[in-house]
């Protein structure tokens, strides 16, 4: 059973147009994406909800305590579906969470970077209501082999922003381009960027991050 997850939330001022849950990846935090919502040119006022991934060992990094979406095993890439399948319950939790507070499946984007963007993948792709769209940056598809599996087709046409770096020393961008064509395979639309970079963000990425959110939310109320 999946535990409530911690959140810092940042709310707009005036009438909420839509929601992004925005998850952060391997030992970072809640915190780590804050910075960016004021990088953000955003043309309507929109809700942003950062989860704090549970503190777990994690094998990767000699079995140390961190926050992790899932253990992270360089001898078991495919590995994790326990944790993963756990996060995903978790953060579906925040989905059904904002439902509440009247947002609209269609007006909730999920975000992630890279373990996060694994967790919003996963999500997103099996989730049962159509969702504002999917926002996946430093990432791959979780064991993408058998991702027909597990996915519905209720966000087979929402838009999926992925972005990666060409210099990426801890995802390899030949795993998110693996990723990329397993989903065009299956018809999801995606669109695709490649920065000059490691495995972080640059204002580039900023600035499509931007564009593609006032596109998800450019109507509607």
């Amino acid at each position: 059973m999946s535990e409530q997850l911690e959140t810092l939330c940042i709310d707009p001022t005036g009438d909420c147009a839509g929601s992004v849950i925005w998850l952060h990846g391997l030992g970072a935090d809640a915190h780590d994406f804050e910075p960016v919502v004021e990088m953000l040119d955003l043309h309507r006022p929109l809700r942003f909800v950062f989860p704090n991934a549970p503190v777990r060992p994690v094998t990767i990094n000699a079995g140390a305590e961190m926050r992790a979406w899932y253990d992270a095993n360089p001898n078991d890439p495919s590995g994790g579906h326990d944790d993963i399948a756990s996060s995903v319950k978790a953060v579906g939790d925040l989905v059904r969470a904002e439902q509440a507070r009247g947002v609209g499946a269609d007006r909730i984007a999920l975000a992630g970077f890279s373990q996060g963007g694994v967790i919003a993948l996963e999500l997103g792709l099996g989730f049962e209501e159509r969702l504002a769209g999917i926002m996946a940056l430093s990432t791959y598809v979780h064991d993408h082999e058998r991702l027909m599996e597990r996915v519905g087709f209720a966000n087979i046409d929402a838009p999926i922003f992925l972005a990666h770096g060409l210099h990426d020393p801890m995802i390899p961008i030949t795993r998110a381009i693996t990723s990329r064509e397993t989903l065009l395979g299956l018809n999801y639309q995606v669109e695709w960027h490649e920065y000059a970079m490691g495995h972080q963000v640059c204002p580039e990425e900023i600035s499509d991050i931007a564009r593609w959110l006032n596109g998800v939310f450019s109507g509607g109320s």
